[in-house]
């Protein structure tokens, strides 16, 4: 079950329709979160633990660039966070066309076929 949140007089808050609160407490929202380094994403919003810690999960919907994925932040790299429409974050998300591993993380060559001994040093 999804919830609107309570503002601070505990009524629920129709000023910001798209935050939800969670059976678990937790936010989830579609939205478009700046990090620092001056970067950006935007997809659907929520917490998750992982290792004790609490983390921000982004899953980023299926853009021009890339097919959708998910991706965690600490709360230290998350500079501010924009509550939006899911028409908008998604809108966003094909614009800024940001890519789940950059190209130079994995690389696409691969070492030519040869003889084995030639790297047991022999």
């Amino acid at each position: 079950m999804v919830r609107t949140p309570k503002n601070q007089t505990g009524i629920d808050d129709p000023a910001n329709p798209t935050m939800k609160l969670t059976e678990a407490g937790g936010y989830a929202s579609w939205a478009i979160v700046e990090l620092f380094g001056h970067q950006q994403i935007a997809g659907h919003l929520s917490e998750q633990t992982i290792g004790g810690g609490t983390f921000l999960r982004v899953d980023v919907p299926e853009s021009r660039c890339s097919a959708g994925y998910t991706k965690f932040f600490g709360a230290g790299a998350v500079y501010a966070i924009t509550p939006t429409t899911e028409e908008l974050a998604r809108l966003a998300a094909d614009r800024l066309q940001v890519v789940p591993v950059d190209p130079w993380v994995v690389p696409t060559r691969q070492l030519p076929a040869g003889d084995d001994d030639e790297y047991k040093g022999g």
